[in-house]
C-alpha cells in the first residue's frame, strides 16, 4: 500500500497519551478497513504525546465540537466529540471511536485529511475547534 496518499497534512497528529493508548487498542480490536488502519498505524507513529492539559486549544480531542468541511461537496458539518460511553443521539454527541470522530483526533484547524468513510475515501478540513465546558 501507497502510504505516501494516506496523509494530506504532513503535521504530526496530537494526542492525550489516553487516546493514544485509545486509539492503540482500537487497531488491535480490527475496527477499521484495511485503509483507514495503514493511515492510523502511521499517524500514531509520528504522533506528538502530550498531558491533557496541554493539548493546544485547537486540538480535536474528547469533549470538543468541531466544525468540518467535506472538500469534494462543500458540505460542513459539525461533530461534538465525547468519550465513547458518553455519545448519545439525544444529546447529538458523537463517540470519539466513531469513524469521524477517529479521522479528525489528534488535528488542529486548518489541517485537511482523508478516511475511509461507507462510501468511499473523502478528504475533509477542519474549519473551527471549540472545547467543550
Amino acid at each position: 500500500m501507497n502510504t505516501t496518499s494516506l496523509k494530506i497534512d504532513n503535521t504530526p497528529i496530537i494526542l492525550s497519551t489516553g487516546i493514544f493508548d485509545l486509539l492503540k487498542d482500537h487497531i488491535r480490536r480490527r475496527k477499521l478497513s484495511k485503509f483507514n488502519e495503514e493511515k492510523l498505524k502511521l499517524e500514531l507513529r509520528y504522533a506528538k504525546q502530550v498531558l491533557r492539559k496541554e493539548l493546544p486549544e485547537d486540538v480535536v480531542t474528547v469533549d470538543t465540537c468541531v466544525r468540518v468541511k467535506e472538500l469534494e461537496s462543500g458540505n460542513e458539518f459539525t461533530y461534538t466529540l465525547v468519550a465513547p460511553g458518553k455519545a448519545r443521539d439525544k444529546h447529538k454527541t458523537l463517540s470519539i471511536l466513531s469513524p469521524i470522530g477517529v479521522a479528525m483526533l489528534g488535528y488542529v484547524k486548518g489541517a485537511k485529511l482523508q478516511w475511509e468513510m461507507a462510501d468511499g475515501i473523502k478528504a475533509y478540513q477542519i474549519e473551527e475547534v471549540t472545547k467543550l465546558g
